[in-house]
């Protein structure tokens, strides 16, 4: 299971995309489906490597969530509690990609995981 995807929230989303942009080339285009002002960030790495988006910070603390890949959210969602984990938001669709969930480890970090399935409704 590797990092797919990775979220950075921002208080201010075009100082932030200056930042970004400045620091490491990052590229960022407006998704046009984003209820919210979110951004898609191209690392300009290869397929193998993640891109991410960057979002309206939701509420003060909230950190980068980093997306692993999982063969299945709710299986993956049932080890996260068995192991002593939470489930912060349950299984969520992302119609024609996938499905993930926000989970919180034991140390109180948050991590999403994340199913492909581009039938996802």
């Amino acid at each position: 299971m590797s990092i797919v995807w990775f979220e950075i929230p921002a208080d201010n989303i075009e100082l932030a995309k200056e930042f970004y942009s400045s620091l490491f080339g990052w590229k960022f285009a407006k998704l046009p489906a984003a209820v919210n002002d979110y951004w898609h960030i191209d690392t300009g790495g290869g397929d193998d490597t993640p891109d991410g988006g960057l979002m309206p910070r939701m509420h003060p603390r909230q950190a980068i969530t980093n997306y692993v890949s999982v063969p299945s959210v709710t299986k993956a969602m049932a080890k996260v509690e068995k192991l002593g984990g939470k489930i912060c938001k349950s299984k969520t669709a992302v119609p024609g990609m996938g499905y993930f969930a926000i989970c919180e480890d034991t140390e109180g970090n948050t991590f999403a995981i994340w199913e492909m399935n581009n039938r996802a409704k």
